[in-house]
């Protein structure tokens, strides 16, 4: 795989955020042959980087420095060159809150153009008008009644997943760990916890209005009102838009993990890579590898109510596999691809709804996050 940036118009581009730095890995819709361009902002640790497909097409990346700090980095032609943007987030709602680290960035809606968000930490949301160039404080999750109860999970108290409602630009979903799942429909004026039905076993009381620790929340837009969240203590499913979860952890050996990822044209497939041998009601995270170093990837075509294993291609032995929290992405072709980032380095791909598995790129640095987007 040459380092070289020859993406054309069409090409798939799987972009990847790693410790040191951001890859750009692209091939036409074949997706067999592959090449890597990068690295990126490489000084820096860049926690994710996303394709925002409109206005001819941005790459913006959440890039954090432990010495200059955070920085939201932008190309307008596809990695060749970078700027940073103008005006960086900063927290202004006169809370004595202080900007740390920029953890998600979510490309705003068709009927909002310019608009991008940043869910940030300490749990904080922005918003830009002009395509990241600029940012603002948006909404008053910071001020939330609860929030001085609020207890950071071991990578922080940061805001790191997103959903917005395609129906309505007040509404939308954010997930923060470890605070739980939060809604607003007045455009961040108020917030509600939306857990219900979530355990925390590390509680004293596992079911709790708020303290639970999602690691990754996402909804298929075709079923805007199902949710789906990979969760320290489980897979839930929620199909009336937060209010209340239900457990889909059968069948999965482990109720810990961190991705989750949604088929791009079946709103009921889902693809989970559990982590730890424990049993639900346990407490997970200590290992942090896939369970007996066998990697496994569990499938769902209903929503989470089966699972079914997939190994094809996968190392089933001495795989002592870890993937953060934004480490799975999936393409929108047909078939779907299915892509899984490791902090080792190596991303493992399925170009057929993944039942059979294809190593795409190792000897990357620690890999962060994978999103994936089709070049303009």
């Amino acid at each position: 795989m040459a380092q070289t940036n020859g993406i054309d118009h069409g090409d798939v581009m799987l972009l990847v955020g790693t410790r040191k730095g951001a890859f750009i890995v692209s091939s036409d819709q074949s997706r067999e042959d592959w090449e890597v361009s990068g690295p990126y902002c490489d000084t820096n640790d860049v926690f994710h980087i996303v394709y925002d497909s409109r206005n001819g097409g941005t790459i913006l990346a959440a890039a954090n420095d432990s010495i200059f700090g955070s920085q939201i980095k932008i190309s307008h032609d596809l990695g060749r060159s970078w700027a940073e943007s103008e005006q960086n987030p900063k927290i202004s709602d006169g809370s004595d809150l202080a900007f740390s680290r920029s953890w998600h960035i979510e490309p705003g809606r068709e009927s909002e153009p310019g608009v991008v968000y940043l869910g940030a930490e300490p749990a904080s949301l922005f918003r830009s008008h002009d395509w990241g160039n600029t940012w603002e404080q948006h909404g008053t999750v910071t001020l939330h009644p609860t929030r001085d109860r609020w207890e950071p999970g071991l990578g922080g108290l940061c805001m790191h997943s997103m959903v917005l409602d395609p129906r309505s630009r007040q509404k939308m979903w954010v997930a923060i760990s470890a605070a739980g799942v939060f809604m607003t429909e007045d455009g961040g004026e108020t917030w509600e916890p939306k857990n219900q039905g979530v355990r925390a076993d590390f509680l004293p009381d596992p079911f709790p209005e708020f303290g639970q620790c999602p690691h990754k929340l996402l909804s298929h837009p075709a079923k805007p009102d199902t949710l789906y969240q990979q969760n320290h203590c489980g897979v839930f499913r929620s199909d009336d838009g937060g209010d209340e979860w239900h457990d889909i952890t059968a069948g999965l050996p482990s109720s810990f993990g961190f991705v989750l990822g949604l088929h791009s044209q079946d709103p009921d497939t889902i693809y989970v890579m559990p982590e730890d041998q424990v049993s639900t009601g346990e407490a997970g995270g200590f290992r942090r590898y896939v369970p007996g170093a066998k990697m496994i990837i569990y499938r769902s075509k209903n929503g989470g109510d089966d699972w079914e294993r997939l190994t094809t291609g996968l190392p089933q032995k001495n795989a002592f596999i870890h993937s953060m929290r934004e480490g799975m992405a999936t393409d929108s072709l047909d078939p779907c691809g299915i892509y899984l980032g490791t902090s080792t380095g190596q991303v493992f791909y399925s170009r057929d709804d993944g039942d059979n598995w294809e190593l795409l790129v190792e000897y990357l640095p620690p890999i962060n996050s994978l999103e994936i987007g089709i070049a303009k």
